[in-house]
């Protein structure tokens, strides 16, 4: 067997995952993390669900941010799930509330993993359902974002996070957390709904890596942002 024949068997057995996640790093991250299994190959990744490249390389698994900006993550969970039956749909969050794990759980996904997770526990969720099983794994240490840090600090890119920037909108929600102000007095304030604040929570926890609304208050005040 000739080197190429080994390789083509390997990139055959390889489990294909399609990524959508709306955040460039965590995006890259990822995909870079999990190229580096053998077992797994990353055949799309962009912030939105295009149905024409998921048909092209009609993956087996579909990692979906539950925190895309547009609020409609369910929405395309469930579109994704209608048009590739075959493929398995994870959903990642930083945050996740009962409400959205049941919710995305009722509407048939595969698996719910925490952003804040290690390495080891996205690869066996991401192997495990795609051997037909559901996971809804435990919160563990060791974070998701702190090795993509890590990785990028490695690749000589360790302004990468402080590259990212906030938007206006993400801003001014910072402001208000740190004022003390509840998602619902929030959305009332900027006159959105409810869950787009949350997304917009969740989008400046990823670009910032925190966790808590206290670090997020924390952070405004040490940054000048209030």
């Amino acid at each position: 067997m000739t080197d190429r024949d080994g390789a083509h068997r390997r990139e055959k057995r390889a489990i294909s995952v399609a990524l959508i996640d709306d955040n460039r790093l965590v995006r890259d991250g990822i995909s870079m993390l999990l190229n580096q299994m053998t077992d797994l190959t990353v055949v799309a990744a962009g912030s939105s669900a295009d149905m024409s490249l998921l048909r092209a390389v009609n993956p087996q698994v579909v990692l979906l941010d539950l925190g895309l900006r547009n609020g409609d993550s369910l929405r395309v969970a469930g579109k994704v799930m209608k048009e590739f039956p075959d493929s398995k749909v994870i959903v990642m969050d930083l945050l996740p509330v009962d409400e959205d794990i049941v919710e995305f759980t009722n509407a048939g996904v595969a698996g719910f993993i925490l952003k804040d997770a290690t390495l080891e526990d996205l690869v066996n969720t991401i192997r495990t359902v795609a051997e037909g099983a559901r996971v809804l794994p435990p919160r563990v240490r060791g974070t998701l974002f702190s090795r993509i840090a890590r990785e990028a600090v490695a690749k000589g890119r360790p302004n990468a996070l402080r590259a990212v920037r906030m938007t206006p909108r993400e801003r001014e929600v910072i402001n208000l957390i740190a004022e003390g102000l509840s998602n619902k007095e929030i959305a009332e304030r900027l006159r959105i709904a409810t869950y787009t604040v949350r997304s917009h929570v969740r989008n400046v926890m990823e670009k910032l890596m925190l966790h808590t609304r206290l670090q997020i208050a924390a952070y405004a005040h040490r940054d000048g942002t209030t």
